[in-house]
């Protein structure tokens, strides 16, 4: 069998999860299937693998062979088939295009004799009626011509965890949203009954937008036939596992796995604190309460987190772990000008002079007459007192002549409609969401919604990746935000930054409206523009609770796609 790299390893061992980005790829070697099988045989001697019960790991159980496809295949004359990323244990893992929806997918293969065919299907269908945008999403799971094939999402902007610590531990506050996100993803799909049992650092991906998603939720363990007695115990460990490498940049074990180095043999489990100098006090000891279910934590006098719920209390209770303040860069030195210097004659860089430049005394000002001041203050106040009469006797000559309707002399009083324009006022956002009706398939990024209106410039909201064209790969007229302001109010504009060009309409609901529109016929379009920073303004103030930020044309992604990024929105008065 043909060669792959390490990463490729990496993959395999996911049960096809997304390839590593091409950066680390070119710093790896290649190996052989047999490194993988090896690596996977050293893998299940974890905890986590609670299913295993023998003393001395074991070979991956060989089912029937992976069925013989290429690049180009389409599967349901929809899903065709791009790259493959793993071969393993009679299954294998593509990146492939969803060419109704012009989307990259993910896609898992088996033949449908395969002994794990029916578990692998239940586990896919399951972790599809989830629906929590914290996992990867099952998109479809059929059994077609004598194949079952799994359909997930493809993330190609996220990055794995064990390319993240590749580079060195994450900081604490990393380290704190990663367990805070993922215990909480994980007690939510155990109160549904589901289970991961392979949580591992390459199937933890975080987005540019500092969310964590998991992937291969129930179906990584499924088509490994891997089941535990205690589901939410192994899930626990395992994401004490991920906190304690991303703390110590070390795998809790004595096995090296997964890029990290294991502790040392024999030496236990010690805790992160005590393996790298400086890390934070509270994190260290709530991996220890994940990873040991023993007296490795009593005498630190706080109970075990036995569960993913309990973990995630646990990581509430304790006091936030603020991000770091952003490094100072000092200005430059304040650099003295060749004047200063007294290098007159020489412009630029050169000998300093030291001639001393004798100090000039100025003369004493000249005294002046007592009568003769008297007589000049006298002088400037007829002058200033005959140019104000002047002045008086033309403007009121000037405006009689400009106004025969007037007579000269009177007073001009301004109507109301003379008065000055008010200065616009700010209007609060009181919350946004995403908009995507059919036929879009609903969603867009829900989680990020909130930092397009955080008053943050660095924080933004994208919208999914379109191929083909930059109308939403003509998919779908567009997608946006729905802005709620909690009453009905004058709206004069909306002003919205975007990274790159892109094109975008201003709509309003009805005034009368007390719920949000949910198709695009509820809204109607008061203005529309395109640019980076537009300021939409409709042709007279509009009234409405609703107001929906209408993207039609997005920018090039750089990656060959298109894709719209919001990263503020003001609405004014």
């Amino acid at each position: 069998m043909a060669e792959r790299s390490t990463a490729a390893v990496d993959v395999a061992d996911d049960g096809g999860d997304e390839p590593l980005p091409a950066k680390q790829d070119t710093a790896e070697e290649t190996t052989t299937d047999g490194v993988a099988e090896a690596q996977e045989s050293t893998e299940k001697s974890e905890p986590e693998k609670a299913s295993d019960t023998d003393d001395e790991p074991k070979a991956p159980e060989k089912g029937p062979e992976a069925p013989e496809l290429h690049s180009g295949h389409k599967l349901a004359r929809r899903y065709r088939l791009e790259e493959c990323v793993t071969r393993l244990d009679g299954f294998s893992s593509w990146r492939a295009v969803d060419e109704k929806l012009r989307r990259a997918v993910g896609v898992h293969l088996l033949p449908a004799n395969h002994p794990r065919a029916r578990s692998v299907l239940a586990a896919a269908r399951s972790a599809a009626l989830l629906g929590d945008p914290r996992f990867v999403q099952v998109l479809d799971a059929v059994e077609e011509n004598d194949l079952v094939y799994v359909v997930h999402e493809w993330l190609p902007d996220a990055v794995e965890l064990t390319a993240l610590l590749a580079s060195g531990p994450l900081e604490a506050h990393d380290a704190y949203q990663l367990v805070s996100q993922v215990s909480q993803a994980m007690a939510a799909a155990h109160r549904e009954g589901l289970s991961h049992l392979r949580l591992t650092p390459s199937a933890v991906l975080r987005t540019s937008g500092g969310q964590y998603r998991i992937r291969g939720l129930a179906v990584n363990a499924a088509l490994r036939g891997i089941t535990a007695d205690r589901p939410q115990r192994a899930d626990t460990e395992a994401i004490g596992a991920l906190l304690y490498a991303s703390l110590t940049q070390r795998w809790p074990y004595e096995t090296d796995a997964y890029g990290l180095t294991g502790l040392p043999k024999g030496a236990g489990l010690m805790a992160p604190d005590q393996v790298r100098a400086g890390i934070h006090r509270g994190l260290s000891e709530l991996a220890m309460r994940a990873l040991a279910n023993d007296g490795a934590t009593a005498s630190r006098q706080e109970p075990p987190c036995t569960t993913p719920d309990e973990l995630a209390k646990a990581v509430a209770e304790m006091p936030r772990v603020r991000p770091p303040e952003p490094a100072f860069t000092a200005p430059p030195d304040y650099q003295r000008t060749t004047y200063q210097q007294g290098n007159y004659g020489t412009p630029g860089p050169g000998p300093r002079n030291t001639t001393v430049i004798p100090t000039v005394v100025p003369p004493p000002p000249l005294q002046t007459p007592p009568g003769k001041l008297l007589k000049w203050v006298v002088s400037a106040l007829v002058i200033v007192a005959l140019g104000l009469g002047s002045w008086q006797i033309a403007d009121r000559v000037l405006s009689g002549q400009g106004n025969d309707d007037t007579p000269s002399g009177s007073k001009v009083t301004k109507t109301d409609g003379d008065k000055e324009p008010t200065a616009p006022k700010p209007i609060t956002v009181v919350h946004a969401q995403d908009f995507d009706p059919p036929p879009g398939d609903g969603s867009e990024n829900p989680e990020d919604v909130p930092k397009a209106i955080d008053g943050n410039a660095a924080t933004s909201w994208e919208t999914k990746r379109y191929i083909g064209e930059p109308t939403f790969g003509n998919l779908k007229p567009g997608v946006g935000l729905i802005l709620d302001l909690g009453t009905a109010q004058t709206v004069g504009s909306v002003t919205v930054d975007f990274a790159g060009e892109t094109s975008v309409e201003l709509r309003a609901a009805d005034p009368d409206a007390t719920t949000s529109p949910t198709s695009l016929d509820g809204f109607t379009k008061i203005a529309q523009g395109t640019g980076e920073k537009v300021s939409l303004k409709p042709s007279k103030p509009v009234k409405s609770r609703y107001v929906l930020v209408w993207l039609t044309k997005l920018p090039a992604a750089g990656d060959g796609g298109y894709r719209g990024e919001v990263s503020e929105i003001h609405v004014t008065s």
